[in-house]
């Protein structure tokens, strides 16, 4: 069974995590908002405490170096018709360690925590579905992931960016937005399909150097919020890259053939909804602080409706926190134990992007002049909350997952 509390292994990490978010996030945050699109030179040295971490097996991320947390943990001998034999242990893995360390860094920079070398998102992606070759061969790699393409947002088997095989090489055409890190990152997990007739079957991802001569950087977005993360558009023009490149299984399977590739969100959607929770987190304490100075305080043991509004919703608020905070580690805790979690990492983004969003704006009313202005951080973390809610697979499309869970429905029958 989970246990709530952090596992003792993961305390070190959880109170260096806290440090990097109060220490170093904190008082460069407002600085690479305004600077949009600069590289934040102070992250070097984080990336070499993060590096001495994984060597002392504390690894933060769920990227390449670490284990994917899809394949079995189950011990030997445990099996279907062994099941009272020898109690199962309880795995406390990469997952895990990764959504603690991100809910503390996500309380000092969303956009600081997307650009930590070597943390991307694509470093899930390969986690996820990599063979353990390809996970050795990238496991020292920044890795940045591009799905969405022009015309196709949240309908990720309607990816129109092609892949053909030539020889010992596929050849890489079309075109890809919001790429997080895509400028920096040594590496972009590009998804393709191999034959648009086949809808999502047929679609791969695909490992492409980001100095490949038919990967072309078009343009750097000027975004809401996040906008210490750099994100990219790039084109794909006869981008040719060894066939070993292919992520995991390279045939087209008629039967979940789609779902190599979408383990991938199993892996990364636990950490974008660690983000929220830990922005969340931050808009609450602030929030809190800055109304102890006005004389408001939230008394749990008291009715709500005895308490000024206040009061009142921040209680309701920390609520919705909880709620959120529990579905990540739920999400990630299965992940590390080998069990299906695709539905429990739809609920824990969902919940999470919600409740983020809505705390971060809330807080910022709440606060008045102080939350609308730049004198506080209130007024940043609700332009950053609202990605949340997006990238990953927008709210409705998590609700739309866990609506085919739970009604046992495929995607052609609940669409």
């Amino acid at each position: 069974m989970i246990d709530l509390e952090i596992p003792k292994k993961f305390v070190p990490l959880v109170k260096q995590a806290a440090g990097l978010a109060d220490e170093v996030f904190r008082p460069i945050s407002r600085k690479y908002d305004l600077a949009e699109h600069e590289y934040p030179r102070e992250l070097d040295l984080m990336s070499a405490v993060i590096d001495g971490l994984s060597d002392s097996g504390a690894s933060q991320g769920a990227g390449a170096r670490t284990t994917s947390g899809g394949g079995s943990t189950e011990p030997a001998g445990v099996g279907a018709g062994s099941h009272r034999s020898k109690p199962k242990e309880t795995v406390n893995g990469s997952n895990l360690s990764s959504v603690l360390s991100i809910m503390q860094t996500c309380r000092g920079d969303v956009g600081l925590t997307l650009s930590l070398p070597r943390q991307g998102l694509g470093n899930a992606a390969i986690a996820a579905v990599a063979n353990d070759e390809q996970k050795q061969r990238y496991g020292s790699k920044w890795a940045a992931m591009a799905i969405t393409e022009p015309d196709t947002g949240s309908d990720s088997g309607a990816i129109r960016t092609t892949a053909t095989k030539d020889g010992d090489e596929y050849v890489l055409n079309g075109e890809k937005i919001f790429v997080t890190s895509g400028e920096r990152a040594e590496l972009v997990v590009v998804w393709a399909t191999l034959d648009r007739s086949l809808g999502k079957r047929a679609i791969k991802s695909f490992v492409v150097r980001r100095d490949n001569p038919g990967l072309k950087l078009v343009r750097l977005e000027h975004k809401l919020g996040i906008r210490a993360s750099d994100t990219a558009a790039f084109s794909l023009d006869n981008c040719r890259v060894p066939a070993d490149d292919l992520l995991g299984d390279p045939e087209i399977r008629t039967e979940g053939g789609f779902g190599g590739a979408m383990q991938t969100f199993d892996n990364t959607r636990p950490l974008v909804a660690a983000m929220a929770v830990g922005l969340t987190r931050a808009s609450l304490d602030l929030t809190t602080d800055l109304l102890a100075e006005a004389g408001i305080r939230a008394d749990p043991a008291a009715p709500a409706h005895t308490q000024p509004y206040a009061a009142a919703r921040l209680l309701q608020m920390e609520a919705d926190y909880e709620a959120a905070y529990l579905l990540t580690l739920r999400a990630a805790w299965m992940a590390d134990n080998g069990k299906p979690n695709s539905m429990q990492a739809s609920m824990a983004k969902a919940k999470a992007g919600r409740t983020c969003v809505d705390v971060a704006l809330t807080c910022v009313q709440l606060c008045g002049a102080t939350g609308y202005a730049e004198t506080e951080l209130l007024e940043k973390w609700a332009r950053d909350s609202k990605i949340l809610d997006i990238f990953e697979g927008t709210q409705q499309i998590q609700l739309l997952v866990v609506a085919r869970r739970l009604l046992e429905l495929s995607s052609s029958e609940l669409r």
